[in-house]
């Protein structure tokens, strides 16, 4: 009874802040049924969590709860203090919405800032009714007290009933499963997420579905990533010329960029393959010994392989945010998607009007909040995943990547009979632990030991010949989408990009031209293939690329009209960009992390806590320190290394999109 008081509490402020406070344009009653859904749900999940201690003593204590003074009184003391803290947060929470139009989170703290207390606290007296807000929330404490009170009272003066061990024990069985599945929120892989109140771009309707306090916490525990807005403009002059900003400001920190609409390329589709794990020091197309993705060697040969192509990180969701937005992933603690103040991004792929928007994952993209990076800043985006498939799952990570070509074929060839023009995005999985394989059309087999030669299985760098297989996989999984999208009709009218979303842990391996194993930035080093033959020659480009360029590229390579606001560039053009080009990289060595930029001739190395920069000579001794052999080099790179980072903290939270 208590929980479900509790409950109703949480209700009663979702209700007031609907009646009273809420602003959105939308008024489909389905999506704001939808909002209030996912609302309850995280109503619920905040109201059994507080209710775990009591439901320890409770279970510990059995029909001593009601007799024992002690217990009474922390019973009684504990709830006071639940509904105080809930109250007070509330109001903090409703003010600061109808203030500045969103829920309150730890930038709140920036009111206390010492010099401005005096001054905010006027503010607060003077634009709020202070007093009757304070007088509501004491008869609002009154009346729950009276309540809490009559309801314990109620349950206290009734029978006990005497329980045996085995109906006691399975009593506080079923009480677990119930507390864990409300918490849980979700009949899915991942629980509830704050991300899933993202599903629309109207702040009212995500505000309607989050639970304040549950938000407050996501967001509290990535508060130490923030951003200096002095270190971002002390570094901006190199940054602006290097980006070729329009009209660069200093004080206003403007990185835009904007590009006309060329009539005389044809309107392509786009398909943005992102190969899970696949590492440069893997492929075929890199000289690794065990040749295992012939086709994707082919495609390198027919299309464009850039072979100096960098990620800025060794992980999924960095990398998932790192694309889509243009942004490196530089929080120190936790992901940019699982902050609820990054989130909020000017991207590229919003801009392709006409089209029609996928995101396609054979899992669900609660995964590390990944659906918000697209929902909110991608207008219209139509998400595919787990529940949408009628393949069975596969694993962990949902429906194989042979039935998420299957069906994802099925998406593309019906908007291509419509003659829709569509831009995807299709994350691959399966090459990555556990490693599952399945027979795909009936005709992949696995290898074993007997199978191949392990005098160069050993060099190769594999940890395993299941990691070993799972890339022959993936490998055979990209043949089957071209043999779709030849079937189908889309395959001469669409751009594809592949590239991997890093490298797999690996052995230490020789095949490189750089000692990228004992650099440490083999895991940011992956490939990059653009593959279209009716608009593409065949060509090996050596220039660096970064995956920050790769909305920027196909954007131009479709002929639209953008504005880049971030910090890729269009891999092609080297008219605008004529000096030596660079990608932002991240990797830890020696148990140490560092933030780089890496060109062709030198790589630029910052320590993340010490600030200590190296220059290296990748055309020399990539493993040598020689700045102070070229002081001019070295001072150049620093600023531009330091003013990429320091920008992208900056932008990471300040690239909004106009409300």
């Amino acid at each position: 009874m208590q929980t479900l008081y509790l409950f109703g509490f949480l209700v009663l402020w979702r209700v007031i802040f609907y009646c009273f406070f809420l602003t959105s344009t939308i008024r489909d009653s389905a999506v704001i049924l939808r909002a209030w859904g996912l609302g309850l749900r995280f109503d619920l999940r905040l109201a059994l969590v507080l209710m775990i201690p009591m439901g320890l003593i409770a279970v510990i204590a059995r029909d001593r709860l009601f007799g024992t003074g002690a217990l009474r009184r922390i019973n009684y003391w504990y709830f006071f203090i639940i509904y105080l803290l809930l109250s007070v947060f509330y109001v903090i929470d409703l003010g600061h919405y109808s203030y500045l139009g969103i829920r309150v989170d730890p930038s709140v703290t920036r009111f206390l800032a010492a010099g401005e207390r005096g001054t905010n606290a006027r503010m607060l007296w003077e634009s709020y009714p202070v007093v009757w807000g304070l007088l509501g929330i004491g008869l609002l404490l009154l009346l729950v007290n009276w309540s809490v009170r009559n309801i314990f009272r109620r349950y206290a003066g009734k029978e006990g009933i005497p329980l045996r061990p085995k109906r006691f024990a399975a009593w506080v069985v079923a009480l677990v499963l119930l507390f864990s599945l409300g918490i849980y929120g979700n009949m899915a892989y991942f629980p509830l997420r704050w991300s899933q109140a993202m599903f629309t771009r109207d702040n009212g309707i995500t505000s309607l579905a989050l639970n304040p306090i549950t938000y407050f916490i996501s967001s509290f525990s990535v508060k130490d990533d923030t951003f200096d807005r002095e270190k971002t403009r002390k570094y901006y002059a190199p940054i602006a010329e290097y980006l070729g900003v329009d009209h660069p400001d200093a004080d206003k920190l403007n990185y835009a960029r904007s590009f006309s609409a060329d009539s005389t390329k044809p309107r392509q589709n786009v398909i943005i393959v992102m190969l899970e794990s696949g590492g440069a020091a893997m492929m075929s197309m890199f000289n690794n010994p065990m040749q295992a993705t012939p086709n994707l060697q082919k495609l390198a040969d027919q299309g464009l392989l850039f072979t100096d192509f960098h990620v800025p990180a060794m992980s999924t969701a960095k990398t998932v945010f790192g694309v889509t937005t243009g942004l490196p992933d530089v929080c120190k603690f936790k992901t940019a998607s699982r902050h609820p103040g990054i989130v909020d991004q000017r991207v590229i792929m919003d801009q392709f009007d006409g089209y029609e928007k996928y995101y396609l994952l054979g899992g669900n993209t609660n995964w590390a909040n990944i659906r918000a990076v697209f929902t909110n800043n991608v207008e219209g985006i139509r998400i595919f995943e787990e529940g949408y498939f009628k393949a069975p799952k596969a694993d962990v990570w949902g429906v194989s990547d042979f039935d998420l070509i299957t069906e994802s074929d099925e998406i593309f060839k019906a908007a291509h009979d419509r003659k829709q023009p569509f831009i995807a995005y299709l994350q691959t999985a399966d090459n990555h632990e556990p490693y599952t394989t399945t027979e795909g059309k009936g005709d992949f087999k696995r290898v074993t030991e007997k199978d191949i030669d392990m005098a160069a299985f050993k060099k190769s760098g594999f940890l395993s010949i299941d990691q070993l297989n799972a890339l022959r996989y993936m490998d055979y999984n990209i043949g089957y989408l071209m043999e779709r999208a030849a079937r189908s009709g889309y395959l001469d009218n669409t751009i594809f990009v592949f590239f991997g979303d890093h490298s797999a842990r690996l052995n230490p391996f020789k095949h490189m031209p750089l000692p990228e194993y004992e650099m440490g930035t083999f895991v940011d080093h992956v490939p990059c293939i653009i593959y279209n033959p009716k608009l593409l020659r065949p060509q090996k480009i050596s220039r660096m690329g970064s995956l920050l360029d790769v909305y920027p590229t196909v954007a131009k390579l479709a002929g639209l009209p953008f504005t880049n606001y971030t910090m890729g560039v269009d891999m092609l053009d080297t008219t605008t960009y004529r000096g030596e080009r660079y990608a932002f990289i991240t990797y830890t060595r020696n148990l140490q992390s560092f933030y780089a930029l890496q060109g062709q001739q030198y790589l630029c190395e910052i320590g993340l806590e010490s600030g200590d920069m190296r220059l290296y000579d990748l055309k020399a001794d990539p493993l040598r320190d020689v700045k102070e052999k070229h002081p001019e080099t070295a001072a150049a790179l620093d600023k531009l290394t330091r003013g990429f980072y320091e920008s992208s903290r900056y932008l990471m939270f300040n690239n909004k999109k106009p409300r």
